[in-house]
């Protein structure tokens, strides 16, 4: 399904406006993150996969075992039953208590709750307000651009991103690239493609936004076409398009963020004639983000480049500059390994 032209609206002209201030508002003290030891890692007990990506995640990270959280569904469905859903995370916030400020999944299916991403739902539990009929805009996160490294502490929220894999191979690579991105203060670049799809290009106007903190920290190149290929220092990658050709013939940094604007890449199992956003992972990239239904091409529902981008290059772990990046996240998916933090500092 082709992507509905973008409207204006006064969340995007505030989304905009932001683009610059992200790490404005961090201000000059020591990067604060999320750590393991606040992080829940949720196993379905019924997915052998799910079960050993959980186990080999939590021995990587040295996640504490209270923190393995095992609920128990139908892993071959992409749709997680509201009802079902709402029993899960309960159990879930239940054993997370106070002291867990995010999530991490350890499955590719199910991937949405009805209308919602099953990371969003997993966050802010099930909302029609997250949801969209049409060209709309939906609730914001207050989460959105925020400074803080605590989201359950200072705003009841916590952000969760899949460990997404098709196989444990798939998932042990990705784990490994995550953890040895640690304070590794990479030089790569970020690739911003501009491709021939006006639909699809409308975050092209935010690359010429991008301020001077992300300037300094990472190389950044405009690319005109429709792929980007052959380069060995890739750290960001970002494009619209309704899939992104010769992606493996890339070197992908460990770390690595990488997404496609596309409605239908958060689709991870069976999307058809758009590509999945588990392409990205599969070819090296750390993190990646899509959309489960249809969102149309409003820029709130998709990352923020600059936000994005400055977040993480402050020290930030990937799943909070990928969260703090999207204003509208209830229709997007995250995937990836959370904790990588490769632009972190010696705190």
């Amino acid at each position: 399904m082709l992507l509905a032209p973008a409207r204006a609206s006064r969340a995007g002209l505030v989304l905009l406006g932001l683009i610059c201030l992200g790490h404005a508002r961090l201000g000059l003290a020591a990067p604060r993150h999320i750590t393991p030891a606040q992080l829940g890692v949720i196993v379905n007990s019924a997915d052998p996969l799910s079960v050993s990506i959980g186990s080999y995640y939590a021995a990587a990270r040295h996640i504490p075992a209270r923190n393995l959280i095992r609920v128990r569904f139908d892993g071959t469905r992409d749709d997680l039953p509201l009802a079902q859903f709402n029993r899960i995370r309960a159990a879930a916030q239940a054993r997370a208590g106070a002291r867990l400020q995010a999530y991490a999944l350890t499955w590719a299916r199910p991937y949405r709750v009805e209308c919602m991403s099953i990371t969003t739902a997993f966050a802010f539990g099930f909302d029609r307000r997250f949801c969209a009929s049409g060209c709309q805009p939906t609730l914001q996160s207050p989460y959105f651009n925020s400074a803080s490294a605590a989201p359950y502490t200072d705003l009841h929220l916590r952000p969760a991103m899949s460990i997404a894999a098709l196989d444990l191979d798939s998932a042990r690579s990705l784990i490994d690239r995550g953890v040895a991105a640690d304070g590794s203060q990479p030089h790569g670049t970020a690739y911003l493609a501009v491709g021939d799809d006006p639909a699809r290009s409308v975050r092209s106007v935010e690359y010429y936004r991008i301020g001077s903190d992300v300037r300094r920290g990472v190389d950044i190149q405009i690319v005109r076409g429709t792929t980007v290929h052959d380069r060995n220092d890739v750290m960001f990658y970002f494009i619209g398009a309704l899939a992104v050709p010769d992606l493996t013939s890339n070197r992908f940094l460990p770390g690595a963020m990488a997404d496609h604007l596309t409605s239908f890449g958060g689709m991870l199992t069976d999307s058809t004639g758009q590509m999945s956003s588990l392409r990205w992972l599969e070819a090296g990239a750390t993190g990646s983000y899509g959309t489960v239904v249809e969102p149309c091409n409003l820029l709130g529902k998709f990352p923020n480049v600059g936000l994005a981008m400055s977040h993480y290059l402050a020290g930030e772990t990937l799943i909070e500059a990928y969260w703090k990046s999207v204003a509208m996240p209830g229709q997007g998916l995250f995937i990836g390994e959370p904790l990588a933090a490769p632009f972190r500092r010696s705190e």
